[in-house]
């Protein structure tokens, strides 16, 4: 097969869509199948040395509000090119907006049928926009949902999001294929040549957490409820790796704890650097509500480690409460949190117990198992829609997005001038046709 994907964050960004779209392509590509990566430019993007037919760039506006994602501009003429060469048999979009909306043109024009990974919960993330408000949020569902339906096929990757967009309005057949990890390579990282790195006692307790340190992540509580154990067991440390405007805040709360001197900040890993990370750590904390499948919860099992973390959708399918860590109410106190950290910390056989569970999770996850469940999917569209996506209502599609400008015009001047600026290149044809 040949396959052309469309994404609004790629590498070398890190974040969990980047390393989805890189790990299937990769793998898929192992299977002997053709991919192409349409994807904005990034920096550092030059030192990547991307193939031809590998990965084709995009003009963008880089790191919109603060995020991962940049804001493509019109599909250059070459692209239109490339694809006309690279003759795709099917397009798999990542996201309802910018180049997604690239991907349901592009589909349309060329006959071909849509995939759409619906990778996120759009609505837990609209603090990115100036203006946040509950009707943001809405529009962010209404969007993703609209969307999902002009699709020939919705994955989702795990069974809970599955069931809530289809409580949502989609229609559309879904599959669940979660993203993989590698096992085997996440399972050799060199934690004590980590922790001398980092200057932290080989025998310290550690207490780790990797990831984009982003507002949505509930970063705050897990500070505190983590500082709140550092505090009182003198051979505890926290390990934080990852970057984002909750670092700070991070640091302040133990400083105001008066436990700063034991709290590592590394910033963003990957490679060997990655593992080794994980596997310095005793015992993994996750306090998002906003994953959609927690992919950064197998990669640490993938070390052994056990996880605690709060109920949330995703999070669900990979923690089993008290078998490979514990899965706390999405509601606990932080002071809840913190006791289940304490009893995991003195209680080595728990420990021992849970790694050798957390193990066995990840195994569930393995790159080998999920690429050949999107590959299997894929085969199944190709195979129960002939006529593709010639119907693609994309007359609706740009109907409903002016209704959604036009809507955002009613809630005032300041809010119509961000739609107006978001929706600047969704509303542009790109001259598919």
């Amino acid at each position: 097969m040949k396959i052309c994907m469309f994404t609004n964050t790629y590498l070398p960004h890190v974040g969990g869509v980047a390393r989805s779209v890189s790990a299937f392509a990769e793998d898929l590509r192992a299977l002997g199948h053709d991919v192409m990566v349409i994807a904005p430019i990034f920096p550092g993007v030059a030192e990547l040395k991307e193939e031809r037919h590998a990965v084709l760039r995009v003009p963008a506006i880089q790191n919109f509000n603060g995020t991962d994602f940049s804001v493509r501009l019109p599909l250059p003429g070459r692209i239109h090119r490339e694809l006309d060469e690279f003759q795709p048999d099917i397009i798999h979009s990542h996201h309802p907006f910018l180049l997604g909306d690239a991907a349901l043109r592009t589909a349309s024009a060329r006959e071909l049928p849509l995939v759409f990974t619906h990778h996120t919960l759009y609505e837990r993330y609209t603090h990115y926009v100036p203006f946040d408000s509950p009707m943001m949020q809405r529009f962010a569902i209404h969007l993703s949902t609209r969307y999902a339906n002009l699709c020939q096929l919705v994955i989702a990757p795990s069974e809970s999001l599955a069931d809530l967009i289809r409580r949502r309005g989609v229609a559309t057949p879904c599959r669940v294929v979660p993203t993989g990890v590698d096992v085997n390579f996440l399972s050799q990282g060199d934690g004590q040549a980590f922790r001398q790195e980092n200057h932290i006692p080989g025998d310290a307790f550690v207490i780790g957490h990797l990831g984009r340190l982003a507002p949505e992540k509930n970063l705050a509580y897990l500070a505190r409820a983590a500082a709140a154990v550092v505090r009182e067991n003198a051979d505890a440390w926290f390990l934080v790796a990852g970057s984002g405007p909750a670092a700070d805040q991070i640091k302040e709360i133990f400083t105001a704890q008066g436990c700063d001197q034991r709290l590592v900040h590394v910033g963003q890993l990957q490679g060997d650097a990655l593992r080794n990370c994980y596997a310095a750590m005793d015992l993994f904390v996750f306090s998002s509500t906003s994953e959609t499948q927690g992919l950064v919860l197998v990669e640490t099992m993938a070390s052994g480690n056990p996880v605690i973390a709060l109920d949330a959708s995703g999070v669900r399918e990979v923690l089993r409460d008290r078998e490979n860590g514990r899965l706390l109410p999405t509601d606990a106190p932080e002071s809840v949190f913190s006791s289940a950290i304490e009893e995991t910390l003195k209680n080595p056989e728990v420990i021992v117990k849970y790694s050798e569970q957390a193990r066995r999770t990840a195994h569930e996850f393995s790159r080998q198992s999920t690429v050949k469940r999107l590959e299997e999917a894929y085969r199944s569209v190709l195979e129960t829609t002939p006529e593709h996506n010639k119907d693609a209502d994309i007359g609706g599609w740009d109907a409903w997005l002016r209704m959604l400008k036009s809507e955002w015009n009613l809630v005032g001047e300041k809010t119509g001038a961000v739609i107006k600026a978001i929706r600047s290149n969704e509303t542009t044809r790109t001259d598919l046709k």
